[in-house]
């Protein structure tokens, strides 16, 4: 079978094999498609493979051989899974494979939050340290996460090992599911965590010291963080976001950073990845950006890149595994 990837760079810029999935066919591997080539690379495929490169309808409907496509995350809003179901084509995620990276990110911006190492590393390298008159200094207040409170929305595999992460800090952990229900997300086993107390999503944001977003992105979801939620948070928390970057109405969150009603904010994801240059939160006080990268350890990419390879065998086998449509 004649297998496209579309976009193989994101994974793979280099330290890792392509080697396993070249044994299940003949592999064209294109670091990133820009819109106009996409039906181009694709045509005569059996197999697209994609992290963010879209296929709609339109693309769908001008590629007769595909049977398959297999989406290199877990999200894949980026298949337009309807054309694809009326198609007969088999649609696989991978699932779970960087529920670890993720969380332990969380937590990384969290402390980073918490106490700017990098904003004073920086000050001591440049010389600060070496003129001061006294043996230590701090640019911002420093803050404790023992006998705090982390508020975790979605409370799925990501959140329940942030739950798991922020109770050894000393933390007392809450969580909420999607807007108007206090338990898990759709979808979600009852099951998970069952010692992390569910609360009301507007009791979460008026008791969290720390909130911690791991929501899907859905209609009841999108801007979920906006004027009016955030005016529910205690003055001086602390957002953090690696789940979708349309959970938050960017503006809003800068004003309230600028206003200093809140302590930061750490997002991974923005609302368009590439961000415009003008995106509120890129000039926002207290605001950590980085570029979605919670889930790029090289660890959870090989676990990817395996489970990628093992959709595509098994559905190769007539047993495909991570069916999404």
């Amino acid at each position: 079978m004649r297998i496209v990837v579309l976009d193989g760079y994101a994974l793979n810029p280099g330290d890792l094999s392509w080697e396993e999935l070249r044994k299940l066919g003949d592999v064209v591997v294109h670091d990133r498609t820009p819109a106009e080539l996409i039906a181009e690379r694709s045509r005569g495929a059996s197999v697209l493979l994609t992290n963010k490169t879209p296929l709609r309808a339109d693309t769908i409907a001008l590629l007769p051989e595909l049977t398959y496509i297999g989406v290199l995350a877990t999200g894949y809003d980026i298949i337009d899974i309807t054309a694809a179901s009326e198609r007969g084509i088999t649609v696989t995620n991978v699932p779970s494979y960087g529920t670890e990276s993720v969380a332990q990110f969380v937590m990384a911006l969290l402390l980073e939050l918490c106490h700017r190492i990098g904003d004073h590393s920086e000050s001591a390298r440049s010389g600060e340290w070496a003129a001061s008159p006294d043996f230590c200094y701090w640019h911002s207040p420093l803050a404790e996460l023992a006998g705090k409170t982390m508020g975790i929305v979605g409370m799925g595999r990501i959140g329940e090992s942030v739950a798991r992460i922020a109770a050894a800090f000393g933390m007392r952990v809450i969580a909420s599911g999607r807007p108007g229900t206090a338990g898990t997300n759709a979808g979600a086993p009852p099951a998970i965590a069952p010692h992390v107390p569910r609360v009301p999503l507007d009791v979460l944001l008026r008791e969290a010291d720390a909130i911690s977003l791991h929501c899907p992105l859905t209609p009841q979801t999108e801007r979920l963080i906006n004027r009016d939620t955030i005016a529910l948070m205690k003055p001086g928390a602390r957002l953090i976001n690696t789940a979708r970057g349309k959970l938050i109405a960017e503006a809003d969150l800068a004003a309230a950073l600028n206003e200093g009603r809140l302590a930061g904010a750490a997002v991974d994801v923005l609302s368009t990845e590439p961000p415009a240059a003008d995106n509120p939160l890129l000039s926002a006080r207290n605001c950590i950006v980085t570029p979605h990268i919670a889930w790029a350890t090289a660890e959870a990419r090989k676990r990817l890149m395996d489970i990628a390879v093992a959709n595509l065998r098994g559905f190769a086998g007539g047993a495909p595994a991570n069916v999404v449509s």
